[in-house]
């Protein structure tokens, strides 16, 4: 199942808003407790606080854990706005899932989103899964995608297009503005809001 957590690295960005405000540095100094497979014990503890408040998926198999972007600033960044519902959406690129054969994601498929150390933070939903050219990319969506309302699309555009470059460059391929984006909006479902 690691395959498919250092694809969804690649695909699942997140992109830099106005806030400067570090987050999660006070998980930098601690100690990684890890089970036995190398996964953060914090993400088997959220799955079991959650399945305890929602027996209904007690028999669920855990879900697949993963930070969003590629750098730990960032990641830990995201983390914070997922966990506070600002960050509702995220952005992979259509060809990376053909190149690497991977299933696109599905409604209902869960996630467990860690900091860039792994520690868990919250768990989502998938509640939307569509194919959208780069150039038809919503305001709305990438509100969403961004977890910030000043000026989202710009921003959006800009750091996703120089993430996408990044990797189609590395296969000898140029980002158009037609390139497929698989736009995912998703729902925390844990932890609950107070």
């Amino acid at each position: 199942m690691r395959p498919i957590s250092i694809f969804l690295l690649l695909i699942l960005v997140g992109c830099k808003n106005e806030s400067k405000r570090e987050i999660g540095t006070e998980n930098q100094s601690e100690v990684t407790t890890e089970t036995e497979d190398g996964i953060d014990k914090s993400v088997s503890e959220m799955w079991n606080d959650f399945t305890e408040s929602y027996p209904e998926f007690k028999n669920d198999e855990i879900p697949e854990s993963d930070f969003f972007h590629n750098n730990e600033k960032d990641a830990n960044r995201l983390a914070e706005l997922t966990l506070t519902g600002k960050k509702r959406a995220s952005s992979g690129l259509y060809s990376l899932y053909q190149q690497y054969k991977a299933d696109l994601p599905t409604v209902g498929t869960k996630q467990i989103v860690t900091d860039f150390n792994g520690k868990a933070k919250a768990i989502i939903e998938n509640i939307s899964v569509d194919t959208i050219p780069f150039n038809k990319i919503s305001k709305e969506y990438a509100e969403m995608d961004m977890g910030t309302y000043v000026e989202p699309l710009t921003k959006w555009k800009k750091a996703h297009w120089d993430f996408f470059e990044s990797f189609l460059k590395e296969n000898g391929n140029e980002p158009t503005e037609k390139m497929l984006i698989v736009a995912v909006e998703f729902k925390k479902v844990w932890p609950k809001n107070e």
